[in-house]
């Protein structure tokens, strides 16, 4: 049955083949498809990842998921970048992007209310800080069921150049 403790045991056994090839595991996540649960993987490094990259890296995680088979039975693999509104997973995302719009998901409320959009503030411990308005969020890390950078995409910086269409 798909889960965090599942998610976490795939993680555990793609975190050290990534290192090997120079790439970050940002985050697995597997769910209940039809008929078969679907792994995603998320992979990222400096300067980004292409379908080379790509095609390689399923190759070698194929071959980890086969060897170990923490899922029993068919299932479909899933493997890409994180894109723009990439997944925050660990403690030490919160920090590297400090100063970035996300929206948090906590698996239960805090002062009655379990999502929060804002800017990312860093950590202190074990807590997340996200600013939104005048407040300050402290968000516990530890509750954190999902959050994702929110980038915010101004299109009235676009030139327009002769020969656009628009």
């Amino acid at each position: 049955m798909p889960g965090k403790d599942l998610d976490r045991r795939i993680t555990e056994l793609l975190d050290p083949e990534a290192a090997r090839h120079g790439i970050e595991l940002v985050a697995v996540e597997v769910t209940a498809g039809h008929g078969q649960p679907t792994v995603r993987v998320y992979l990222d490094r400096p300067g980004g990842v292409d379908i080379d990259v790509i095609a390689q890296a399923n190759r070698w995680i194929e071959a980890v998921l086969e060897a170990d088979e923490p899922i029993r039975g068919a299932y479909t693999l899933e493997v890409s970048s994180p894109g723009i509104e990439r997944p925050l997973v660990k403690l030490a995302d919160f920090e590297r992007f400090a100063g970035q719009p996300a929206s948090v998901r906590l698996d239960e409320p805090l002062d009655g209310r379990a999502k929060f959009s804002g800017t990312i503030q860093g950590v202190d411990g074990d807590t997340v800080l996200l600013a939104s308005g005048d407040e300050t969020f402290r968000l516990p890390f530890g509750h954190i069921a999902k959050a994702r950078l929110k980038p915010e995409i101004d299109f009235s910086q676009h030139e327009q150049h002769e020969g656009d269409l628009t």
